[in-house]
């Protein structure tokens, strides 16, 4: 039996799309299309598989693997995400400047999928904030950049109005607003219980006073890049057509290829662009762009001495790590309690102030914890794109073996010597272990750790990994 969709939902969406509603409809009975996007720095190599139009690293898969067995993704080299969501890259591409530093702002950012994705296109010396209001995704998402590796990323758990204490600090601000989700019914059925015509207006106000919120934070002549999951204009056209009215904002166009199936929309001038499942391969989805009024001017700079808030880590914990990274001399290595960090040089005053402003959860890259006068070398490390891999011993592990490290289980490596090893599968680096004597200490993170239960026989298969009948 088909999915029955609310009966106010389905004579407005009757109205919105005419003669191909019926195609609508039957559209939202096939199974959701599965798509990865890839992480280049890890997996440069081109897959045999159909490409995402509208994304240079989206990918589209014939079937759902069973991804939790599949070390690659646990190394951060994928990210499973929808792929209607990769549109964001065209607004990047065709609007900012990605080649110059920018900084960045994802306001909405768990589980990560936009963030990892934005932490692709932007320049090494750029700076994104990677935000979740709540504090539980917000673990979530620092999770997932960490996996990712780039370095540059801040991960904040703060209320959209917090923002505000950092007035004309962002090039670019991406709102991927929470909705009604009229778009993801296919996925999440309960999306379709939790929807009503109350709710769809409850959501549009709210997105109206997340945007005002955080709206002194986007410099003169900034980008404010505006997604939903939704459907309906009320959340979308209307939203970015009040606040360009309410801001004097520029709404921005872009190119498409016909081919994509996107379609186009207009309201009072402003651009959206709507996806709907019977003319992509892909979930509901909507995006508009606009532009600031104004022009930004750098402030002139204080003759007074700054008091940070970080601290550098000390000269002796700084000659231990300086080899671990590949270019160290682009880092400021900063100490936090036991944790060593490595903040990019050219960024250090912009995290310092997001650390006095925010409550910051994660920044730049966790490099090792001083133990006594030892250092043990940290998770994100091993994750990090930057890690010199030289300094380290590695082991390649097999799929059974690099599954049962991940599950947190013992494995047997050779050898007898006290000393940190770096464990990999198809040389991607997962996490460390520590051998003592005959013994290894498995270091993954326990709250990452698969929960499953290996299947008897396990199998690599095509992209992801497939549990094969006993």
């Amino acid at each position: 039996m088909g999915m029955e969709l609310p009966q106010s939902f389905a004579q407005r969406m009757k109205g919105q799309l005419g003669p191909d509603y019926t195609r609508f409809e039957e559209a939202l009975q096939r199974p959701a299309p599965t798509s990865i996007r890839l992480n280049r720095k890890k997996l440069p190599g081109q897959p045999n598989m159909p490409r995402i139009p509208w994304t240079e690293t989206g990918y589209y898969l014939p079937e759902r693997p069973q991804f939790t067995l599949d070390p690659r993704l646990h190394a951060g080299g994928y990210y499973v995400q929808e792929a209607s969501s990769m549109f964001l890259e065209q607004a990047l591409r065709q609007h900012a400047d990605l080649g110059q530093p920018l900084h960045v702002l994802d306001l909405c950012g768990a589980p990560g999928g936009k963030t990892t994705h934005i932490a692709s296109l932007i320049s090494p010396d750029s700076l994104l904030v990677a935000n979740e209001v709540i504090r539980s995704r917000a673990s979530i998402l620092a999770e997932n950049v960490t996996k990712w590796g780039s370095g540059n990323v801040v991960v904040t758990n703060n209320d959209p109005r917090d923002f505000g204490r950092l007035p004309e600090f962002f090039d670019v601000m991406v709102v991927d607003a929470p909705c009604s989700g009229e778009g993801m019914f296919r996925k999440d059925p309960q999306a379709m219980n939790e929807w009503s015509d109350e709710n769809v207006n409850l959501c549009a106000q709210r997105q109206q006073r997340i945007l005002m919120d955080v709206w002194e934070a986007l410099r003169p002549g900034g980008l404010l890049i505006y997604s939903t999951c939704t459907w309906n204009l009320a959340e979308n056209e209307q939203n970015i057509a009040w606040l360009a009215d309410q801001e004097n904002a520029q709404p921005l166009s872009l190119t498409l290829d016909p081919a994509w199936g996107v379609e186009a929309t207009s309201l009072n001038g402003v651009s959206g662009y709507r996806f709907y499942p019977h003319q992509v391969q892909g979930e509901g989805f909507f995006l508009s762009v606009i532009r600031k009024a104004g022009e930004y001017e750098d402030p002139q700079q204080s003759s007074k001495k700054k008091k940070y808030k970080l601290t550098l880590a000390g000269k002796k914990e700084q000659a231990m790590v300086n080899n671990w990274l590949v270019e160290p001399d682009r880092f400021a290595w900063v100490q936090y309690g036991e944790v060593i960090s490595a903040i990019p040089e050219n960024l250090f005053e912009e995290v310092d102030q997001l650390y006095q402003n925010l409550y910051v959860i994660y920044a730049g890259t966790e490099i090792a914890e001083a133990k006594g006068k030892k250092l043990k070398p940290l998770q994100a490390l091993a994750l990090s794109q930057y890690i010199n891999k030289a300094v380290f011993r590695t082991e390649e592990l097999n799929l059974e073996s690099a599954l049962r490290y991940l599950r947190k289980e013992d494995i047997g490596i050779g050898g007898n010597s006290n000393n940190w090893i770096l464990l990999q599968f198809g040389g991607l680096p997962l996490g460390w272990a520590k051998q003592v004597g005959n013994r290894l200490n498995n270091y993954y993170p326990k709250e990452w750790r698969i929960r499953m239960e290996l299947p008897q026989v396990l199998e690599l298969k095509g992209w992801g990994i497939k549990k094969l009948e006993r």
